[in-house]
């Protein structure tokens, strides 16, 4: 999660609530950083794994804030 950080601040787009490299955001007491689906090889098998993960609440609701801007 540091080196996505400090990658996206190094090229002027800091994440979002990011108290060390980007911006506060009001209103929103982490950083706006999620995984919506990962997938790798598994390190044993080879065989692919997959895992998918609905948006936060928190989030969504910050979204949502700020789509009505």
């Amino acid at each position: 999660m540091h080196q996505i950080r400090v990658h996206l601040a190094a090229i002027g787009l800091p994440v979002s609530g990011d108290p060390v490299y980007g911006v506060r955001e009001p209103g929103l007491e982490r950083q706006f950083l999620h995984a919506g689906r990962l997938a790798f090889p598994h390190p044993f098998t080879g065989e692919r794994v997959e895992a998918e993960s609905p948006l936060p609440e928190d989030l969504a609701r910050l979204l949502e804030r700020l789509r009505a801007l």
